[in-house]
């Protein structure tokens, strides 16, 4: 769902409240792969690859890229190719067992002067020398070194395109505008380098190969969530027998759900969709960091429909502090599946995201 850039927008001074940007309508079906590439009229937007990796010693390792586009409303009449109208943001995380906890970084420009884009067409994202960019053949190349760490990966589809919604129109709250435009990738097959953290932070560690799989999502929108909501809980998760889940409840400041959703598209490529009153996410253990006192429920089980599984977090401390760019703190991580019940779907691995937990979500009202 990503949808925790929306608090950029909140956070930062960023877009003009009543400045034009392009709605998120019903019956507008994605084109895919041309809407692989960037929307620049639309208020915000994200490529959002996370997945589980091995290490030819078979220790798991998570990982996390997401590169954004935001329109600020601003300087779209200035002829300066330095001028503040798009901006570009990427987060990227690791989470390594070995080192205890998760490692991240960050990175903010405004778009231009060849050091940051997001291009139409096709996926083709850069902020410096952190780059995203699609194949003709559909394969991603993500290659980012970051601060302490680096991820140099090929992601390979091996399933089409999970659209979500309907079509493509993806509703985040009661009001229809409340919506993004989403589709998925999921079973992206992984391989590459990753180099990980060393042991203290006055050094990187050293690069190992890696297989593994992932997902990948991709939204845009222009409009934030419903007034009363405080954060949201989202996972993606590839299952082992080739099915692909989805699902998100957006919370109210009363812990109710404002609005939920799941997607289970089953190994045979039949897709289910779920309403808000046929998902859930029950806390199950907390885990309360260290370094901001913030309590979450990393352990949870999850709903949709008749189905149910339980997540275990890969490590407990998979919190990611991104007040230096987008003004969020929430907890993003690798989690394990396994069905719950007599005809439980099978076990998987996917990434689970909490939002909300530090302070509630300062929605904008409009």
């Amino acid at each position: 769902m990503r949808h925790w850039l929306l608090a950029l927008s909140m956070t930062l001074p960023l877009a003009a409240v009543g400045a034009d940007f392009a709605p998120v309508v019903p019956g507008s079906a994605i084109d895919y792969p041309r809407d692989t590439g960037a929307h620049p009229a639309f208020r915000t937007e994200w490529w959002y690859a996370t997945g589980w990796l091995d290490t030819p010693d078979r220790q798991p390792l998570g990982f996390q890229i997401t590169f954004f586009r935001s329109k600020t409303g601003k300087g779209a009449a200035n002829p300066s190719a330095f001028a503040p109208a798009q901006l570009v943001i990427a987060h990227v995380a690791l989470s390594d067992p070995a080192y205890g906890r998760l490692v991240h970084d960050q990175k903010v420009a405004r778009e231009g002067l060849g050091l940051a884009w997001a291009r139409t067409g096709s996926t083709d994202v850069k902020l410096e020398t952190w780059t995203m960019l699609r194949g003709t053949d559909g394969r991603y190349a993500v290659n980012v070194d970051a601060a302490g760490f680096a991820l140099h990966l090929t992601l390979a589809p091996t399933q089409a395109p999970l659209i979500q919604g309907e079509h493509g129109y993806s509703q985040k709250g009661p009001r229809p505008e409340q919506a993004s435009y989403y589709y998925s990738e999921p079973h992206l097959q992984v391989s590459g380098s990753v180099t990980r953290p060393a042991a203290s932070d006055a050094a990187k560690g050293a690069a190992v190969d890696v297989t593994g799989s992932a997902w990948l999502d991709h939204e845009w929108s222009s409009t934030l969530l419903s007034d009363d909501a405080s954060g949201w809980d989202w996972l993606g998760a590839n299952l082992a027998d080739g099915a692909a889940l989805m699902a998100f409840k957006v919370r109210g400041r009363d812990g109710r759900a404002v609005w939920a959703h799941a997607a289970l598209r089953e190994r045979d490529g039949r897709t289910t969709q779920y309403g808000p009153g046929d998902v859930d996410f029950t806390p199950q253990r907390q885990w309360r960091s260290p370094r901001t006192d913030t309590s979450y429920p990393v352990a949870m089980t999850v709903r949709a429909g008749p189905w149910q599984w339980r997540l275990t977090p890969l490590i407990d401390d998979q919190e990611l502090d991104s007040r230096d760019s987008t003004g969020a703190l929430y907890w993003e991580g690798a989690v394990t599946l396994n069905g719950i019940g007599q005809n439980a779907q099978g076990p998987g691995r996917g990434y689970l995201e909490l939002t909300g937990y530090a302070k509630a979500v300062d929605v904008e009202k409009r």
